[in-house]
């Protein structure tokens, strides 16, 4: 018998390397647009190639005068062009190359063949497979970035992923059955889910989908596997991709709310919802962009899967599809089947007699098995990773549960403790974040800051890491994102409500006493702002925007006025991101893992070993918190339910819930809107 091996081959793409740039670019560069010279690189901050690029050939660009070529070819002496000049900046300039983290699958045999069968014979019985088992894995719904514990009958993305890669190498798995069925998740977690079903059919094994319910999300996932199956009367909704925005301003100011939102950034639609009864054009041109990049990049992968043109693929979504003859006769599925149909087939290719039972394994028990009884121990290098899921605070609420959301005092002390050990080369840092509190934001920036000072820090993306989660990401050495996560908005948003004719409305009353001019900023509800109020509360946001863009800058040695128009709170794609300078790479997490064996002088093909430093969620305790917190969470009154809406934490930085197709539950969606359902409901 053999198994099989997992490597990464080293395929590259190119980033300039930071010595090189420093040497060239000792010199101010003269901006004209800047009343000072500026320097944009330090000898501690690399530059990416497509940011690079855009300073150089940007109109407000040009060499001072006492700039010499020979900083790039010393046996130059001819008079050459201003544009030749620039030219040859980015063509001389030494390329530090990344690799891309793509798995290669070799098998092998001898000695650790027999040792992996000895570890099976020895394992727990809750680790133990059949021989000739298939894997069976139900795909729907939510599925969190973070790891699961036993408590906890949801989907986590580390466990999918891992349970491809144990499945490849264990000898008793002879192939995957998926179910496919509505996801409640971004396209982050799909692309990253798709990854591994490719590198999982390197080795061999069979991998087939049946789809009963489907649209372009789970489609999209099937499109990677070698067959797809789905019953008679199956339910098929390709019919393309919608964006929403949902808007509010009427609803409140029929009921007396007046929302005072300052926000900071042309595109920066948080708190339009609140304010505004229609879609502003940045906010349509931004939604637009994202849109057409999310359906080009749908189009391209279904053509290129199916062996379609682009053009055909479209022709046939405008048609209107939804019969499943249809999908068969034009190639789109392989067949027609009942779910006990397509196990009767599998028996039959396993070579199982047809009255007995198809040996299969569930997601669930299979997350058990260990990836020690299948020989796939990591190496003696260790690699920290800290995840960071859901909205960002700077403490724990008290109602909320130990798991929930990004607590900046626990990232803070999880960072604090990987930077005093010695035992770690290297942290990634795995971001799945709208944004939030911007002081906790910019907290744990500072912590992440000080950890890339002593070892390699990548941050890496899932569905979304922007402006809360984008300020924490652009504190690592690289950051790298899917093609479609969405990132950037590097904007801030804070505001109050005036509640004053709500109150009028249900005879309520408030009066307050003050010493201080601005005392009852945020303390009375019941009145708009004052002039000199509004005026300060501008300035305070407008404040808070110029630290976190001028950080941006810094971070990713980007002048502040080329960062200012990548800024305006915009949201853009990841691949979008990645030719403007915000991500350093295109990925997922195996690609971060490859860079940071690449950042401390590793081959590739030498196994490391992760060190999760989340605990899988949720614990026992948790469990029985999460209960008394729903108890006292009933008597809340409606003064506590209209604090949750206000911004009295201070300024936001967060991404507005931005809902593709139908996914009002996306976690990560704001939950202002389902608040005030609850309340309307309950007048």
């Amino acid at each position: 018998m053999s198994k099989i091996l997992l490597f990464q081959t080293v395929h590259s793409t190119p980033r300039i390397h930071p010595r090189t740039v420093t040497s060239i670019l000792s010199k101010p560069l003269i901006i004209p647009s800047v009343s000072k010279c500026y320097s944009p690189i330090s000898p501690f901050h690399s530059i990416s190639l497509p940011a690079l690029k855009h300073h150089f050939h940007s109109p407000s660009f040009s060499f001072p005068s006492s700039f010499s070529t020979r900083a790039f070819d010393d046996s130059s002496s001819s008079i050459e062009t201003q544009n030749e000049k620039e030219e040859k900046v980015v063509e001389q300039l030494e390329i530090e190359e990344y690799p891309s983290g793509e798995m290669e699958y070799e098998k092998i045999s001898g000695w650790k063949s027999f040792v992996v069968k000895l570890k099976m014979l020895i394992a727990f019985p809750w680790q133990r497979v059949r021989k000739g088992s298939v894997l069976t894995m139900k795909l729907r719904g939510q599925i969190s970035d973070q790891l699961k514990s036993r408590f906890s009958s949801g989907l986590s993305l580390p466990q999918i992923c891992e349970n491809f890669v144990k499945a490849a190498y264990d000898p008793r798995i002879s192939g995957v059955y998926l179910h496919i069925e509505p996801l409640n998740c971004g396209w982050g977690k799909v692309e990253e889910i798709r990854r591994h079903i490719l590198n999982f059919k390197k080795s061999g094994k069979f991998i087939i989908a049946y789809i009963p319910a489907c649209g372009e999300k789970e489609f999209y996932l099937a499109c990677a596997c070698e067959e797809i199956y789905a019953p008679p009367s199956a339910y098929f909704s390709l019919y393309g991709l919608t964006v929403q925005a949902s808007f509010l301003g009427g609803v409140l100011e029929k009921i007396g709310i007046e929302p005072q939102v300052q926000r900071i950034g042309k595109y920066k639609s948080a708190g339009d919802q609140l304010t505004r009864k229609s879609m502003s054009e940045e906010n349509c041109e931004m939604l637009t962009s994202l849109l057409d990049n999310i359906y080009g990049n749908w189009l391209d992968v279904v053509s290129s899967s199916k062996g379609k043109k682009r053009e055909d693929v479209e022709n046939f979504i405008n048609e209107g599809v939804y019969e499943v003859e249809k999908l068969k006769e034009e190639g789109f599925i392989t067949n027609i089947h009942y779910d006990d149909e397509v196990i009767s087939m599998l028996k039959e290719r396993l070579g199982v007699h047809k009255d007995k039972k198809l040996s299969m394994v569930d997601y669930k028990k299979y997350s058990k098995v260990r990836k020690w009884t299948l020989g796939l121990t990591g190496g003696k290098d260790l690699i920290a990773v800290i995840r960071a899921t859901g909205s960002i605070s700077r403490v724990r609420s008290p109602l909320s549960s130990p798991s929930s959301g990004i607590v900046a005092e626990q990232i803070i002390e999880k960072i604090r403790s990987v930077r005093e050990s010695k035992r770690y080369k290297a942290v990634i840092i795995r971001i799945d974040s709208p944004g939030g509190d911007a002081l906790a934001s910019d907290l744990m920036w500072r912590e992440i800051k000080l950890l890339a000072a002593s070892k390699p820090v990548i941050a890496s993306m899932g569905d979304v890491a922007a402006s809360g989660g984008y300020y924490m990401a652009m504190a690592a050495q690289t950051v790298v994102a899917e093609n479609l996560t969405l990132t950037g908005s590097i904007g801030v948003v804070t505001g109050k409500f005036n509640l004053g004719k709500l109150y009028e409305k249900i005879g309520f009353n408030k009066e307050v006493i003050s010493r201080g001019r601005y005392a009852e900023l945020l303390a009375a509800e019941q009145r708009p702002f004052r002039p000199d109020e509004a005026e300060l509360f501008e300035k305070s946001a407008q404040n808070a925007y110029k630290q976190f863009r001028d950080k941006a800058a810094f971070s990713r040695s980007m002048p502040v006025e080329k960062m200012e128009e990548v800024a305006q709170g915009r949201v853009w794609a990841g691949k979008d991101a990645a030719s403007r300078g915000l991500v350093d790479a295109i990925g997922g997490l195996s690609r971060a893992i490859a860079i940071a064996k690449h950042k401390i002088k590793i081959p590739q093909d030498r196994p490391v070993t992760l060190v999760e430093l989340s605990r899988p969620s949720p614990t026992l305790p948790e469990v029985l918190s999460g209960i008394g917190s729903s108890i006292v969470g009933v008597d809340r009154t409606v003064k506590e339910l209209l604090q949750d809406l206000t911004f009295s934490d201070g300024v936001q930085a967060r991404m507005d819930g931005i809902m593709f197709q139908r996914l009002e539950g996306f976690p990560n969606a704001t939950p202002l809107i389902s608040l005030i359902k609850d309340y309307l409901s309950s007048l």
